[in-house]
């Protein structure tokens, strides 16, 4: 099954992302492709290298990044949102792409089912 993903909250303000790499994860491990991560609204924040826990805590970026290079999956960061938070090129992490919702758009058409992850 194709499937495409909405991740919609911060990396360490609720569950969701750590939710959505779960999710990623065992989706991958069925057998399933995961054709692309639109990150949306507050969850633009899990693509910036510029993130710094600490060292005995998860590192939500560095995990997206380790799923997408190991399984060829293209991230999107909106836009819009990534502006008025004030991420763009420069502060995202490798792996990520600013795009803009038409990229959300073709995901829902291309994708058999659309996994949305907010609180």
């Amino acid at each position: 099954m194709k499937l495409g993903m909405i991740v919609m909250e911060s990396p360490y303000q609720h569950e969701a992302s750590d939710s959505a790499i779960q999710f990623a994860k065992a989706a991958l491990a069925k057998g399933h492709e995961i054709l692309r991560v639109f990150f949306y609204q507050d969850g633009v924040l899990n693509s910036t290298k510029l993130m710094e826990p600490q060292s005995d805590d998860r590192h939500i970026q560095k995990q997206w990044t380790a799923i997408g290079t190991e399984n060829n999956i293209e991230f999107i960061v909106c836009v819009a949102a990534a502006k008025r938070r004030g991420i763009n090129d420069t502060v995202t992490a490798e792996g990520f792409t600013i795009g803009g919702l038409g990229m959300l758009t073709e995901l829902a058409i291309e994708a058999d089912r659309l996994v949305e992850f907010r609180a």
